[in-house]
């Protein structure tokens, strides 16, 4: 059974107020169930039902009383109990969870594995078929008395799992639902230009000046079905219900889960391909005998054919000027695709660039097939599915210049006055068709009140909030391109008296509920030595000093300024593709378009004449 895939016996979507939402129970999987106890000879089965709705909800705020949060600290400590999720001394606990089903009559049973996630204010459980001996191991884990569990020693909690497919499928069918509740249904963006590229001179020049076709996000697929006005799906909801707890469909819910999981075993969990199904049903049009349908392709494209490939990447950096500590800098990246292909084609991806960019790490779509890498090349061959798909995700080094590069420092001259200086250099060594469509640096002051601020930058414009100053230096609809440009800003921010309350106070004062990732407001939570954020912070805390002269912003933390910025026309990594390489079996006249974007990611300017926090990179 545990080598057999994966098959739910139920889910539970609970409140934060511990009732239970939604709930789905599968007969056919829990059938089989019974029958794998049965074969063990035992009659255990008849003494573990599926609970109902109230008992998992009882069980559910039991664990989270005896465990501290939801989620529970994972590992084992002075108020772990024999029986409990944190005395098998494992973090991968905090996620897959065990509930204690107490009955009124009779002995009282456990339910395990309970995969676990949280998304927006809803806790998504999914019990998934285990067989017989894995439970029966689990079992003997919460009686251990050793602590600790190691990677070469049999019987512990890794080695269960691993031998558990069903849990990656739970996992999945966990994310897929709680995508639905939070409407974050919407396929990767695929980015194409508004208008034709004419090349050579005439994109050099109108490039210079800032004047170039825009790239825009493409639509999602026609055939994907819109969701009803009262169906959280869409960004506007999205954002809403992330922020508080709000109803979803459940009826759009409980059709995703009848076409994705007939009778509780997962065949398709992508969610445009379920609803186009619903929608539009499987493809009439007969395949030609030597093909097969693939799973991820239902039904087949008919109209104006073309394929669409675009590289968006998030360069991470932290930049100090500093002779003693190495600038960092990270590049992670995929490649989305958007295949309007009739019938069922192969389409051969060529990758260049492996070299410059010194791929990490990269996974690819389940519908792709990889060849071994060889001198800077790697071929793709593919399948695609309909509509918007991530081909593959890399990690990779920066092949360029750091396109915001220089320093910034901030000294405070007084207790409420601040004195900086900003010196960059924006697309320095970038020639078209690179293009900054826009740039802005903010400086962060958290624990401070910002009051005013001097100074005139030389290029660009500034504004303010309560607890930053923000400098945007490249605006959109004005893109820097084909040159580079030197931006100096100083001057000075004055800040409001910090109260008396706060310079005696530290980060003791601030209630220890809010560290906890699951937002628990029980006040359980701050007594429970069991819960393992509160339990660091508190001793991480006894040794911080109060605020001082030298580092009034944050309490010792680090001074530092942010750039984000947008760059469209070419990859930082230098991982490309060329369209004109890329060929589709059976042949086609289908025009290949490639699209090219970077942002920033957590693209940080230390404080030159302040503490810095860094690492030692291998060499």
């Amino acid at each position: 059974m545990s080598g057999g895939g994966c098959s739910v016996r139920a889910i539970w979507i609970l409140t934060p107020h511990d009732a239970v939402a939604f709930s789905r129970r599968f007969a056919v999987v829990e059938k089989r169930w019974r029958v794998a106890w049965e074969a063990e000879g035992g009659a255990r089965a008849e003494m573990m039902p599926l609970p109902a709705d109230y008992e998992v909800a009882a069980a559910f705020a039991e664990r989270r009383r005896r465990e501290g949060t939801a989620r529970g600290s994972g590992i084992r400590t002075s108020m772990s109990s024999a029986g409990s999720d944190s005395w098998v001394d494992d973090p991968i606990t905090r996620h897959i969870i065990s509930l204690h089903i107490d009955k009124e009559e009779g002995e009282g049973f456990m339910l395990w594995p309970v995969v676990l996630q949280k998304r927006g204010s809803y806790y998504i459980l999914v019990l998934p078929l285990v067989d017989p001996q894995s439970f029966k191991a689990y079992e003997s884990l919460l009686k251990r008395s050793d602590c600790g569990s190691s990677a070469k020693e049999k019987g512990n909690l890794s080695s269960i799992l691993l031998n558990l497919p069903c849990i990656t499928g739970a996992l999945m069918v966990a994310h897929v639902i709680g995508d639905i509740i939070t409407g974050d249904t919407a396929e990767p963006e695929v980015i194409v230009s508004t208008g034709p590229s004419v090349g050579g001179l005439l994109d050099s020049l109108t490039g210079s000046i800032g004047i170039s076709a825009r790239p825009k996000p493409i639509a999602a697929p026609v055939a994907a079905p819109t969701a009803s006005i009262s169906s959280p799906v869409g960004a506007p909801q999205s954002e809403s219900l992330k922020g508080g707890m709000r109803p979803f469909d459940k009826d759009l819910l409980r059709n995703f889960i009848l076409g994705a999981m007939p009778f509780g075993t997962p065949q398709d969990l992508n969610y445009a391909n379920v609803t186009s199904v619903r929608t539009t049903g499987f493809s009439a049009d007969p395949l030609p005998t030597d093909q097969k349908q693939p799973a991820w392709k239902p039904y087949l494209y008919k109209g104006r054919q073309r394929t669409l490939f675009s590289s968006l990447e998030t360069l991470n950096a932290a930049l100090y000027d500093r002779d003693d500590v190495q600038d960092f800098l990270s590049v992670s990246g995929q490649v989305t695709c958007r295949a309007e292909l009739e019938g069922l084609p192969d389409v051969s991806l060529p990758l260049s660039g492996l070299k410059a960019a010194r791929v990490e790490v990269s996974s690819f779509h389940h519908c792709v097939q990889a060849s071994e890498p060889t001198n800077d090349k790697q071929t793709l061959i593919f399948q695609p599915p309909l509509g918007n798909f991530v081909l593959m995700h890399y990690q990779a080094s920066c092949n360029m210049d750091p396109p915001v590069k220089g320093f910034y420092q901030l000294s405070m001259v007084s207790e409420n006055e601040g004195a900086f200086l900003f010196k960059l250099r924006l697309m320095e060594g970038y020639k078209s068709p690179f293009l900054m469509e826009f740039c802005m640096v903010t400086m962060p002051f958290p624990r401070r009140r910002v009051a005013s601020y001097d100074g005139n930058p030389s290029v660009g414009t500034v504004s303010m909030t309560e607890h930053s100053i923000e400098w945007r230096i490249v605006s959109s609809g004005r893109g820097l391109s084909g040159r580079s440009i030197e931006a100096t800003f100083s001057g000075t921010v004055r800040f409001h008296p910090i109260t008396i309350q706060r310079v005696k106070s530290s980060f003791r004062s601030v209630p220890s509920t809010a560290f906890v990732e699951d937002s628990d407001s029980e006040q359980d939570n701050t007594k429970n030595g069991a819960n393992l954020d509160d339990y660091l912070m508190e001793k991480m805390n006894k040794d911080l000093q109060a605020v001082n002269l030298e580092e009034p912003l944050s309490w010792q933390a680090y001074n530092y300024a942010k750039v984000s910025f947008k760059i469209v026309g070419g990859t930082l990594s230098g991982l490309t593709i060329d369209p004109k390489s890329v060929t589709i079996y059976p042949s086609v006249k289908a025009p290949v378009e490639y699209s090219m974007q970077a942002s920033s990611g957590d693209y940080i300017l230390w404080n030159t004449l302040g503490k810095c926090p860094s690492a030692a990179l291998p060499k």
